[in-house]
C-alpha cells in the first residue's frame, strides 16, 4: 500500500468501495484525464518546471529533422494529389513545440505550405491554449490549427501525421500470472489505501502460458485501435504516419507502467492525478494492426538511427558554426537525443503508409510482424 492522499485518490477509493475494483486501464485513464482532477487536465507537465521533458523541448534539432522529413513526405503526397489540401496532423502535441518547428520548416516550401492545414488531436483545453500561443509565435502568418478530441474527426483527405510520445500515455491492460493462471490486474482498496491485485481470469497468447508466477503482460487496445483506424484511412486516401516513442518491438513479459513527478520516478499509486503515468509501447502490435487493416509498416528503428540517417549530426554542426558560443548546449542536446545511454536506443520510430507507397527514408524495407 502507498500514500494515495490526493483529491482524486479519495474519489477513486470511494468509487471502488461502491462499485468494485477497476482494471489498470480504467485507473490509468482516470488518473490522466479525469475532467476535474486528471493529470493532463490540471497539471503543467512539460519542460523544466513540469514533470518531464520531451525531445522537441530538448532541442530544435529534433523538430527540424522531423519537420524536414514531414515536409519531404508531404511534398510527395501533394504532387500525387494536385489541388487537394494536405492535412498536417499531430497526436498529443504537448506545448506545440514540435508542430511549430515543423511549420517553420514548411515555410521554406511555399507551394506546399499554402496547401497545408493543421489538425491537432488534444483533449485538454489548457494545453490547447498553450499550443495555440506556441504556434502563433512561430508562424503568426498562419490561421489557428483545428483541434480534435480524437483522430476520428479529422477530415477525409491526404494527410501526414506525427505522434511523438503519444502512444505511451494511452491506458494499458495488464495481466498477472498467479498460481491460478493468468488474471487481469486491477486496482482495489486495502486497509484504506489503493493497491494492485489480481482480478478475473485473463486470456493471453499461448506463448506466455508457462510464464513464471508474478509475470506481467501488457496490451494497449486503444493504441491498436488508433493504428488500425489510421491504416483504414490510408486505404481510402494517401497517408503517412510517424510514431516516435519509447518501447519494444514484440510482445514480452514485463511491467512497464511508470510514474514521473518533478523529473523523478515515483510509485504509480502515489501522487494520483499529480504525476504522469506512462507505459512502454509495443511497436510490433501497432505494425501488425496497421498491416491487417491494409496499410504498410516500416520499422521500428531506433531514434538514433532515424535521426542520424536523416542528418541530425550534420545539422548540429551547422548550428555550432552559426552559434559557436552554444557549442556545449548543442552537443549536449544531440547526445541526449541519439546516445545509446540516453534516448537513442530506448526510443524508436515506426512509419505507417498507404498501400503501394514507396519506402520512406531512412527505412529500407517494410515490417514483418509474423
Amino acid at each position: 500500500m502507498t500514500d494515495a492522499g490526493t483529491a482524486l485518490a479519495a474519489i477513486l477509493r470511494k468509487e471502488i468501495a461502491t462499485s468494485g475494483p477497476m482494471p489498470v486501464s480504467a485507473f490509468m485513464a482516470r488518473v490522466l484525464t479525469d475532467p476535474d482532477h486528471g493529470y493532463y487536465t490540471t497539471a503543467t507537465p512539460f519542460g523544466a518546471q513540469g514533470d518531464f521533458i520531451t525531445a522537441p523541448e530538448i532541442s530544435q534539432l529534433f523538430g527540424e529533422i522531423v519537420g524536414a522529413w514531414m515536409v519531404h513526405v508531404a511534398e510527395a503526397i501533394a504532387a500525387a494529389m494536385p489541388g487537394d489540401p494536405v492535412h498536417l496532423v499531430e497526436l498529443g502535441p504537448g506545448r506545440g513545440t514540435l508542430m511549430a518547428d515543423i511549420l517553420r520548416v514548411a515555410r521554406l516550401r511555399p507551394d506546399l505550405d499554402a496547401r497545408i492545414d493543421v489538425h491537432l488531436v488534444e483533449a485538454s483545453p489548457k494545453l490547447r491554449e498553450t499550443q495555440k500561443a506556441t504556434i502563433a509565435k512561430a508562424r503568426p502568418d498562419r490561421v489557428a490549427p483545428n483541434w480534435h478530441e480524437t483522430a476520428d474527426t479529422i477530415p477525409e483527405g491526404p494527410f501526414v501525421l506525427v505522434a511523438n510520445e503519444f502512444f505511451d500515455a494511452l491506458p494499458i491492460e495488464q495481466a498477472v500470472k498467479t498460481s491460478d493462471g493468468w488474471r487481469r490486474r486491477i486496482v482495489t482498496v486495502e486497509n484504506g489505501g489503493l493497491i494492485f491485485a489480481a482480478g478475473e481470469p485473463a486470456h493471453v497468447p499461448t506463448q506466455f502460458a508457462d510464464a513464471a508466477p508474478g509475470s506481467i503482460l501488457e496490451t494497449c487496445p486503444q493504441a491498436v485501435a488508433i493504428a488500425s483506424g489510421l491504416a483504414q484511412r490510408m486505404t481510402r486516401q494517401p497517408g503517412v504516419a510517424l510514431a516516435i516513442d519509447y518501447g519494444y518491438e514484440l510482445p514480452a513479459i514485463g511491467d512497464t507502467l511508470q510514474a514521473v513527478r518533478r523529473h523523478k520516478p515515483c510509485d504509480p499509486l502515489e501522487h494520483i492525478g499529480q504525476a504522469d503515468l506512462t507505459a512502454h509501447v509495443c511497436f510490433g502490435a501497432l505494425a501488425r494492426a496497421a498491416i491487417e487493416a491494409g496499410a504498410q509498416a516500416f520499422g521500428p528503428m531506433t531514434q538514433a538511427q532515424f535521426l542520424g540517417e536523416l542528418g541530425i549530426a550534420e545539422r548540429a554542426e551547422r548550428l555550432i558554426t552559426a552559434r559557436p558560443d552554444q557549442r556545449s548546449d548543442i552537443e549536449g542536446a544531440l547526445a541526449r537525443l541519439i546516445s545509446p545511454d540516453a534516448m537513442g536506443s530506448l526510443f524508436r520510430a515506426l512509419v505507417l503508409t498507404s498501400p503501394g507507397m514507396s519506402t520512406p527514408p531512412p527505412f529500407t524495407q517494410a515490417a514483418h510482424t509474423g
